[in-house]
């Protein structure tokens, strides 16, 4: 299962704010990442009592050729004429300067923490990125967890 952070601000999230603001939530994660002159580009992040980290990919509209993906979610948008919401969530995803790639571990030993950990990072990289997120077959979020589209 992916999660995704639409994020309208190029502004990036440290990797070591990242773990102490959930290290604050109670979430005791060491954060492993790489990156290159523009940022991180990737990392993990491995939670005690889970076997399998969890991977984070980041991706900047300026310099990553994402823009067909982000056309894929803004056409599916389209298609959610069922909430008010969706129009919205049209347009920021096309005003999207970079995306966040989230992977959840199949083989996780504790799917609670799992859970906890997966939306703390999206919520808090949403906050900070001015932007939203969306879990596959779950619906698109509010940074702030509010349901804006349901995905069925």
């Amino acid at each position: 299962m992916w999660y995704r952070v639409f994020g309208r601000s190029d502004v990036q999230v440290a990797p070591s704010e990242l773990a102490a603001e959930l290290h604050a939530a109670g979430l005791p994660v060491e954060p492993h990442f790489r990156g290159d002159e523009l940022g991180w580009t990737g990392g993990e992040l491995r939670l005690p009592g889970l076997n399998t980290p969890v991977s984070l990919d980041r991706y900047l509209t300026a310099e990553d050729d994402i823009r067909a993906e982000l056309n894929a979610h803004a056409a599916e948008l389209e298609t959610c004429d069922y909430s008010p919401h969706a129009a919205g969530l049209v347009e920021r995803v096309a005003l999207t300067k970079q995306l966040v790639v989230v992977r959840k571990p199949v083989d996780a030993v504790d799917e609670v923490a799992l859970e906890r950990l997966l939306t703390a990072t999206c919520r808090l990289l949403a906050a900070r990125t001015d932007g939203v997120y969306q879990i596959d077959g779950q619906g698109w979020f509010a940074a702030g967890g509010e349901l804006l589209v349901q995905e069925y």
